[in-house]
């Protein structure tokens, strides 16, 4: 076989408004996970404000005020974003390759094409991770706005554990992120991975 005849696999082509939406929830997500962590160490979730606190080089905002600004900020324009995204999947109806369904289940128990079971594991995790991005941002309007959304922060009993659920979220999201990336590159190789960001 000649060098000609190994061409590379073509570097796969991504819509301009997924890239749009992955590059603003990655920027969003890290400038909400710096800020949260500064309005953290004012009052930490575990131990009281003898807990444990993060170096000033993971925080954002100076202060807890400036924490709050920042972190609130970016909160509407994550939601904003995952909103227009869930639009944009319905609309072009990427739902359908996106989401996980009853013959991915059937593959990840009986399957023998790895490559296919990588695609349904994929799609699980990207299914999974919409319970917990609805949790995150419920818990966050409600420590946000207690008062007026007092039926929701209802919800979640009492004050800890409404900024427990919270703070758990964002290490599952991160985590996601991670299995999201390397499912990624199990699939379609750094080439894909690249395709979202170039």
């Amino acid at each position: 076989m000649t060098t000609q005849s190994r061409k590379r696999p073509a570097v796969p082509k991504q819509a301009l408004l997924a890239k749009a939406f992955h590059w603003v929830n990655i920027i969003s997500l890290l400038l909400m996970m710096t800020s949260g962590l500064q309005i953290y160490n004012a009052n930490p979730v575990f131990g009281g404000r003898a807990g444990w606190h993060f170096p000033d080089f993971f925080l954002l905002g100076g202060w807890l005020a400036g924490g709050r600004h920042w972190h609130f900020a970016m909160m509407w324009i994550f939601s904003l974003n995952l909103l227009l995204y869930g639009l944009y999947i319905f609309i072009t109806r990427r739902w359908k390759r996106r989401f996980v369904s009853t013959s991915d289940i059937q593959v990840l128990q009986a399957g023998q094409n790895p490559k296919r079971k990588a695609y349904s594991w994929h799609r699980l995790v990207y299914t999974a991770i919409i319970p917990v991005l609805l949790l995150a941002i419920a818990s966050g309007l409600s420590m946000y706005k207690p008062a007026q959304l007092h039926w929701l922060s209802g919800l979640f009993i009492n004050w800890q554990i409404l900024r427990t659920v919270h703070f758990i979220t964002v290490p599952i999201v991160v985590l996601f992120a991670f299995v999201h990336s390397l499912l990624a590159l199990k699939v379609g190789q750094i080439r894909l991975v690249k395709s979202m960001f170039t």
